[in-house]
């Protein structure tokens, strides 16, 4: 027996205990009593926003594949890198871990999180009821690979910042960086707004519950 089926719940802010109004009531919320936080059973409309950041994060992984994350300014003229031809670079001067690190954290990984959030998302949809401790684990992945999406840029900005320093050469950040760091930022809210409760919600008597 679930805590929702006994109408309880607990506060985002605070984790208290809180408890609903009966199933057909008019309003479902209920008031945290500790910090006075609206409570929701479960996070109002989180297929819908999860899907709009997830196609938001898939536009903006095609220009920032695309478009380069830096310029390179030398004696010698510009050089500008896209992620693969930067990880190119590096395979070509011989930093093959450098070069395998941010081939994984930048094409790899935001992959990986997107397929996993879209299949969880269909699952849910779809009221699946197979290996849902599997899809828990998948949606804890998706948590702790994550924060390992924002590499490449740290990269660029390390890279900025020490070349500045330097004096010799300029680097500064290209669009590809920008739209890179919206394809990480529309993936974690797509994972926050996720409510990886609704794996557990297969019956139809959930539904109200949902929204």
């Amino acid at each position: 027996m679930r805590g929702i089926d006994k109408g309880l719940g607990t506060c985002e802010i605070c984790h208290q205990i809180v408890t609903f109004p009966p199933r057909g009531a008019d309003d479902n919320t209920a008031i945290c009593p500790r910090c006075g936080h609206c409570v929701h059973p479960r996070i109002p409309y989180s297929i819908q926003q999860s899907w709009a950041f997830i196609f938001a994060s898939i536009i903006f992984y095609i220009p920032a594949n695309m478009l380069p994350m830096m310029h390179v300014y030398s004696f010698q003229g510009v050089q500008s890198d896209t992620i693969i031809s930067g990880v190119e670079f590096f395979i070509e001067s011989g930093s093959y871990f450098i070069a395998s690190v941010i081939f994984i954290a930048s094409i790899i990984v935001p992959i990986t999180k997107i397929a996993i959030l879209i299949y969880l998302l269909i699952s849910v949809q779809k009221k699946s009821t197979k290996r849902r401790q599997e899809r828990r684990r998948m949606y804890i992945i998706t948590e702790i690979i994550g924060k390992w999406s924002m590499v490449d840029v740290y990269v660029v900005s390390i890279m900025v910042a020490l070349v500045q320093f330097g004096g010799l050469t300029t680097i500064k950040a290209g669009a590809g960086s920008l739209f890179f760091l919206l394809v990480v930022v529309m993936t974690m809210l797509a994972a926050i707004r996720f409510d990886a409760r609704l794996i557990w919600d297969t019956k139809e008597s959930d539904e109200q519950w949902c929204c």
